[in-house]
């Protein structure tokens, strides 16, 4: 629009014009050397209005597609500003107009501006001019510079030609600086998923896995976050974050409160159902009360304070099976298409551990059922011999070799045996049972530690096994006070004395079964309260050290065991030596002899877990 002609629509004198065009230049400078939004509105709305004597200066982008977002403001009342901060494009004003058409936007006088704008005079301001020019870039307009001169004149032609060239520069230092912050977003998202990639595969643990998906997001891109998964045609929390912990809890429990099914419509149902994502620009009125159960749940979900909200699915071979939700409660923080992609990036390979984590938490029951199955179920001591053992599986899929046994004979005898078959799976699994039913077997024929072992001798090399299996066995005799020992490549007992004193029993008397080799049982005293400790290699092996240095630990710890309680004695004794690194499995068994001449009084018969 060209500036009106008249008394009222005379321009600004030439003398002026030329001190108002050097500041502009100077302006340009700036606006060309810009490197953030806050420098080009610090230079809009001061400088720029500083060089045109302009009292109220205003500048405002296009948000979406049909709101405008001023992000600079000077001149306004504290109220207006509020007031203006974000309108719908089709407000009728200046802004919208030059947004709409591309066009700048000139009125002289208050007269002329409260035709045109009749709802938006302000008496109080009194004769003034006002021009609003457009950002125009690439051929489209992202917004608008309205400046508001206390002067009935229009600016001269010249002078508007000049903010033209000004709203220009603008616009380009805008869209530099937009497309360098892309750039940088782009860039800290791909280091992002790169790290969620690392962070995702370093654990198999379901629970671990889910909070960590909700932890790198929150703060970082959400307010909160959480994770649901599809469980019997209903939506199941697994984990949640917040950037106030605080309220964590509030928001799992209006999930546990009510919730979602993934038939349920205009909620996180649809996601599950549909496979499609959730994108909730602006949380409004409208969307809490369609997607809440009942009046409680509508008050519960406004509490959340919730600006913004996206929830995409989770999805793992086609088939969803869970949600990721982003939500904002900051109204700065709106997501938008660009969010919903990113979100989507992290899903994929959210779903793909939650998925991988999942299956290796059920096989890994699987494994430790089977592994289980094969060993037995309970220990019975007897008036001479009380039994305590322990079996701790690594959490490996694979089930182990370690097995274990005790039983007493019908002439009051007592055998006990600790075997490690090498190797995993299903193959060593069949091995510890056929092993473990045959050391029983064998026993109950001639239980002497060089007739067992010679039998299964034998057997593993009548059946060409290629397991490796070894073997202590021993026969405890409590009328003859002695235990008898045979040893085949396995790690030597100990017998830890009522004193505290640890023996160290001799090493194996050959190697592994199978090989042909001539048995020689020894026999050691065994008096009354003395407790043998047997063991497999996976409590005293660490990577990287020597086989002695943790039979020498184990012989430290093994102290603990000449306490009345045997089981609690036991599990110290773990819980001193173990290794959480370690991926093998533990087993370990403990027969003390029991005393009657009130020297040591041994609690009541064990039975461990």
């Amino acid at each position: 629009m060209e500036p009106p002609t008249g008394d009222v629509g005379r321009t600004r004198m030439p003398r002026r014009l030329g001190a108002t065009l050097t500041r502009l230049a100077l302006v340009t400078n700036e606006l060309t050397t810009a490197t953030t939004i806050e420098t080009v509105t610090k230079v809009v709305t001061q400088h720029m209005a500083d060089a045109v004597g302009a009292t109220i200066a205003v500048l405002g982008l296009v948000q979406g597609t049909d709101r405008v977002r001023l992000i600079g403001m000077r001149g306004l009342e504290a109220a207006e500003a509020d007031r203006w901060q974000v309108f719908d494009l089709a407000t009728p004003n200046s802004i919208s107009d030059v947004i709409r058409t591309g066009e700048r936007v000139v009125l002289a006088g208050a007269a002329t501006i409260a035709r045109r704008y009749p709802d938006l005079v302000n008496a109080q301001r009194g004769e003034r001019s006002t021009v609003t020019v457009p950002l125009r870039t690439a051929g489209r307009t992202i917004g608008a510079i309205h400046l508001s001169v206390p002067d009935a004149a229009p600016p001269h032609p010249v002078e508007l030609d000049f903010l033209g060239i000004l709203a220009d520069a603008c616009a380009q230092a805008l869209e530099r600086i937009e497309a360098a912050a892309v750039a940088a977003e782009q860039t800290e998202r791909l280091a992002f998923l790169a790290e969620a990639s690392i962070q995702l595969a370093s654990s198999l643990d379901l629970e671990a896995t889910t909070a960590q998906v909700t932890r790198l997001t929150v703060p970082r891109f959400a307010d909160w976050c959480a994770i649901d998964t599809v469980v019997d045609g209903t939506l199941r929390r697994l984990a949640a974050a917040h950037a106030d912990p605080e309220r964590v809890e509030q928001v799992t429990r209006i999930m546990e409160r009510w919730p979602t099914r993934v038939s349920q419509r205009a909620s996180l149902g649809d996601v599950a159902r549909t496979g499609q994502p959730l994108l909730l620009p602006e949380v409004t009125e409208d969307h809490l009360a369609a997607s809440a159960l009942d009046a409680e749940h509508l008050e519960a979900l406004r509490g959340l304070d919730m600006a913004s909200v996206l929830a995409v699915p989770l999805l793992v071979r086609g088939r969803v099976t869970g949600v990721l939700t982003w939500a904002s409660t900051d109204p700065a923080r709106r997501y938008d298409e660009d969010d919903v992609q990113f979100a989507e990036h992290l899903a994929r390979r959210a779903a793909s551990a939650i998925d991988n984590a999942d299956l290796y938490g059920q096989t890994r029951a699987v494994a430790e059922q089977l592994q289980r199955a094969v060993l037995p179920l309970g220990l019975e001591g007897t008036d001479d011999w009380d039994v305590a053992w322990r079996y701790e599986p690594s959490g490996r899929t694979e089930v182990g070799g370690d097995f274990y046994d005790a039983f007493p004979l019908t002439d009051g005898r007592y055998v006990a045996f600790v075997g490690d078959v090498m190797g995993r799976g299903v193959a060593a699994s069949a091995a510890m049972a056929q092993m473990r039913s045959a050391v029983r077997a064998f026993a109950s024929a001639d239980p002497s530690p060089e007739a067992v072992l010679a039998a299964l001798d034998r057997m593993v090399l009548q059946f060409d096994t290629e397991q490796l299996v070894t073997l202590v066995y021993v026969l405890a005799d409590a009328a003859a006070g002695t235990l008898r020992i045979a040893s085949a490549g396995h790690l030597p007992p100990f017998v830890v004395r009522p004193d505290g004193l640890v023996d160290r029993l001799p090493d194996a008397d050959g190697p592994p079964l199978g090989l042909g080799w001539a048995r020689t049982g020894r026999e050691v005293p065994m008096g009354p309260g003395d407790t043998l400790l047997l063991v497999t290699d996976g409590l005293v092996e660490r990577r990287g050290e020597d086989i002695e240095t943790g039979l020498g630990r184990l012989r430290r710890a093994a102290g603990a065991l000449s306490g009345d309680d045997l089981d609690g004695g036991l599990a110290r004794v773990l819980s001193r030596v173990e290794d959480g690194s370690s991926d093998d499995d533990v087993a370990a068994l403990v027969l003390r002899r029991r005393c009657h001449d009130g020297l040591l009084v041994s609690g009541p018969v064990r039975i461990s877990a």
